[in-house]
């Protein structure tokens, strides 16, 4: 496999771009992560996507913020008697969350009106640009929408886990979405490989994006502070409380020890399967990008058992989090690199 060495000097500048885009994507998740694990979400109790790029600039200000924020069932049954200073510290973490989203989509629409500008695009690669731009924005809303599950009329202390999980998994189909396009131009020349294989690097791929979403959801019921012996959770294999009385079938998504044995038990799978499946490819043209996977789901797994016995502190989790979207990337790049020459089609490239 070899790259060719007609890649334009425009080709090259947008793909800096995307590079760009997807780091800042990276941390944003990071930052998001953050802001889940030290209960920060609920700080800032609406939405102003302009005037609310500002932080409070007075003491007044900062009086006027807290003062929405004791009208939360947050502050009401978990924060009660909160000092300013204790505030702020949550809020900046909301802030920064939210500031941070802001310049990506500065980032996007400045890289778009530049290239356009410059007649660098082609009108695929710019449908691609204005879908990139569209999902961030739906990312906003989604944010939103999140935030204000826990705000208003609602005994919720924080944020509801289905919508964290819908939050997080857009985040990581963005970040995808970013490298397909910066994979796509890069003009990449990919081997010619069986139906077979295609199919496996798609089933990695799924699985691995629904053992990040269930870890969204395990992250957001905080199940991972619950049951921190390893291999087993509270001696035994499967918990007595998998399915609890109150939840019944929902103890599969809302339930801490239902979703934290299931996300186990994935990881166990996407473990197991990727190092046969490195096994299985070890001599195929495409074995370094199966070895990459599989010691890169090694890790995780690895990490996730230390985070795990650790009750998960922000340090372990927030590395758990950054290792597993390095993981769905490795997975994607296998998958593009799986589309060889049977069903290769010209990427969407610059002018």
């Amino acid at each position: 496999m070899s790259e060719t060495s007609k890649i334009t000097p425009s080709a090259v500048w947008v793909r800096r771009w995307l590079v760009l885009m997807g780091l800042m994507v990276y941390a944003m998740i990071l930052i998001g992560g953050a802001t889940r694990l030290t209960d920060s979400g609920l700080s800032i109790t609406e939405w102003n996507p302009v005037s609310g790029a500002l932080p409070p600039l007075s003491e007044h200000a900062w009086e006027v913020e807290f003062a929405k924020y004791r009208e939360t069932s947050e502050y009401q049954l978990v924060n009660k008697g909160m000092s300013l200073a204790e505030f702020q510290q949550i809020f900046w973490w909301e802030w920064g969350h939210r500031f941070f989203g802001r310049m990506i989509g500065l980032v996007a629409v400045l890289g778009l009106v530049g290239f356009a500008v410059r007649k660098w695009l082609t009108p695929r690669l710019t449908l691609q640009i204005v879908m990139l731009i569209a999902l961030g924005g739906l990312q906003g809303a989604i944010g939103w929408w999140m935030v204000a599950s826990g705000i208003g009329e609602t005994t919720r202390v924080d944020v509801a886990p289905y919508r964290l999980m819908t939050h997080f998994t857009l985040a990581l189909l963005i970040i995808v979405y970013i490298a397909w396009l910066w994979l796509g131009l890069g003009e990449k020349l990919r081997p010619r490989v069986s139906p077979a294989t295609k199919f496996l690097t798609m089933i990695l791929l799924a699985a691995i994006f629904l053992q990040m979403a269930a870890g969204a959801l395990v992250a957001g019921l905080d199940a991972g502070r619950s049951y921190n012996d390893w291999p087993l959770m509270a001696g035994e294999f499967v918990p007595s409380h998998y399915i609890e009385q109150d939840l019944g079938i929902r103890s599969l998504f809302e339930g801490r020890a239902a979703t934290q044995f299931n996300h186990r038990i994935l990881a166990y799978l996407i473990w197991g399967g990727s190092l046969v499946a490195a096994w299985l490819y070890r001599k195929s043209a495409l074995k370094n990008a199966f070895f990459i996977l599989a010691g890169l789901v090694s890790l995780q797994a690895l990490w996730g058992i230390v985070t795990l016995v650790h009750a998960a502190p922000m340090n372990l989790a927030l590395i758990h989090q950054g290792i597993g979207v390095i993981v769905t990337l490795a997975a994607v790049r296998l998958v593009w690199l799986s589309r060889g020459p049977s069903d290769y089609r010209e990427p969407a490239s610059v002018r």
